[in-house]
């Protein structure tokens, strides 16, 4: 219970502020697991019933187009991942979560979280925050493939995921960027 309390705490901290009380009964709902690399925490078609906060590691959500994978999302350490549409729709997932660092990932189960925040206003509160924060990203990003050019959008991502940049593979940052790895590498190189 004290490593869970420690993960409300972070979560809290990054999100929403909570008391202690509302810290513990947060941290009752958090379930540790150990993953490792290449682990598939939600596979295409599974119903997502959990938002993965990454204590340790890495994560990525990816989808199939083409007959390619592309990547949506990083979370590094003290960052969340998870499938929002699937969460609200109570529909199978067309995004996938994958391991990409072997860590530990606390899940906290969407529904009990639901629940808690009906009767806590301030898990409530760190809900609503957090889904907010998790809109505003994917506008930011759509946004990023609309208007920005190449160069532009490589600066964001640096801005925005310096852990995901320095760990991640090429080809899974050319795949979020929407190019490929050559085109990646001549924007590092400052071709583009």
């Amino acid at each position: 219970m004290k490593e869970a309390l420690k993960i409300a705490s972070n979560l809290s901290k990054s999100i929403y502020k909570l008391d202690q009380k509302e810290l513990e009964l947060l941290a009752s709902l958090l379930e540790h697991k150990e993953v490792s690399k290449g682990d598939i925490l939600l596979k295409e078609g599974e119903l997502a019933k959990d938002i993965y906060w990454v204590k340790s590691g890495m994560l990525r959500q990816f989808y199939y187009k083409d007959g390619r994978d592309i990547t949506e999302h990083f979370a590094c350490e003290g960052q969340g991942a998870f499938c929002i549409t699937s969460l609200f729709k109570k529909e199978g997932s067309r995004i996938l979560v994958e391991v990409l660092e072997s860590g530990v990932v606390y899940l906290l189960p969407y529904e009990k979280l639901i629940r808690l925040s009906e009767t806590q206003t301030k898990i409530a509160r760190l809900l609503r925050k957090f889904l907010e924060r998790s809109l505003i990203v994917s506008q930011q990003k759509a946004d990023s493939w609309r208007f920005e050019t190449v160069r532009e959008r490589y600066e964001r991502f640096l801005e925005e995921y310096p852990d995901a940049a320095k760990r991640a593979s090429v080809n899974h940052i050319a795949s979020y960027l929407l190019m490929t790895p050559e085109s990646l590498s001549r924007v590092r190189a400052g071709l583009l």
